[in-house]
């Protein structure tokens, strides 16, 4: 069993995480091999290349062929995880993903970094905001959206024991180190960081942070908020988000994804099937990204801890009365 070995203290890469954890599960399962797509340092599976050149295939520019292969791999006894930026497996291969992966049921992991608007510089093109919502409504995809560093280590970890096919999501700017994330990772929990009495706050990757942020805004307000790290979009820790939403009767959700098809959906869904309550959504709206510096980005299109502020209290004036 892996240990947790080196655990960051300092905001860092979430893809660091993993990358440090692929190399670690190599050197337990000789069945652990990676593939890229040209793309090696960006999704930090170089390291496991240096240590293991044997195990990793580059496949160049071909993203579908490098799920194919990787489905093929895996019904071989292999562990597959296949990595390129998040734009490239969940929208150019996504055909790929459909067919071999998840039709199949093939234990593939799906590893990609670049999720989100934090791409910066690289503009709309490599900015996927739908990317959750593709994935998550494929049958039998487990999805992953680690918060920090550390939790990307652990998710790999679960990742790799986890038998079918898993997308984990990893952002590529450097992400502030989460408290209250060291109880480990389990798929399908998520984790509370907060606990409060007047609205929730169920956030996924760096949305956590700005969750964070917004949650010590709110108190030093006067409200009180419980704040949640979804770190498993799908399976979705139903019974914990019910219970905060019982507690406090108003949901805020925030994520570095579209508004449409995300985590925010995802809970619209739960609470309209089981609990309805009002909710509001901090996110990318129905649009597409820009260049820029992932702050300046951030600020434009309303990613901010003053934003998660803004719609808790919205959310809070909706409530039954």
């Amino acid at each position: 069993m892996l240990s947790s070995g080196l655990r960051y203290t300092d905001a860092t890469p979430v893809r660091d995480g993993f990358g440090r954890a692929l190399v670690e599960l190599a050197a337990e399962d000789s069945n652990v091999i990676a593939l890229g797509a040209d793309l090696t340092s960006s999704i930090r599976v170089h390291w496991f290349a240096e240590k293991y050149p044997e195990r990793y295939i580059q496949m160049g520019i071909s993203e579908s062929d490098m799920i194919g292969a990787a489905a093929g791999l895996s019904m071989n006894g292999f562990v597959p995880f296949a990595t390129t930026f998040s734009v490239f497996a969940t929208s150019l291969a996504h055909q790929a993903v459909r067919l071999s992966v998840a039709y199949n049921n093939a234990n593939v992991k799906i590893a990609v970094s670049h999720g989100g608007i934090t791409v910066g510089p690289d503009g709309a093109t490599h900015q996927a905001f739908e990317d959750i919502a593709l994935m998550r409504c494929l049958p039998g995809m487990v999805v992953l959206c680690p918060a920090d560093a550390n939790q990307a280590y652990d998710a790999t970890v679960a990742a790799a024991a986890h038998r079918g096919p898993v997308f984990l999501r990893l952002a590529r700017g450097e992400t502030a180190i989460t408290p209250g994330n060291e109880a480990g990772f389990a798929i399908g929990r998520c984790y509370t960081l907060a606990k409060g009495s007047d609205v929730a706050i169920a956030a996924t990757g760096s949305g956590v942070e700005l969750a964070v942020a917004a949650e010590s805004e709110l108190r030093t307000g006067g409200i009180s908020a419980t704040v949640l790290n979804v770190s498993t979009i799908k399976p979705l820790d139903e019974e914990t988000i019910l219970r905060a939403a019982q507690a406090c009767g108003a949901v805020v959700t925030v994520e570095e994804h579209s508004v449409i098809g995300g985590l925010g959906s995802t809970v619209a869904e739960l609470l309209a099937r089981r609990f309805p309550a009002p909710v509001e959504f901090v996110g990318v709206q129905d649009t597409f990204g820009e260049s820029g510096e992932p702050r300046e980005i951030m600020e434009k299109y309303g990613l901010t801890p003053h934003a998660v502020v803004d719609a808790a209290r919205r959310a809070m004036d909706r409530k039954c009365r």
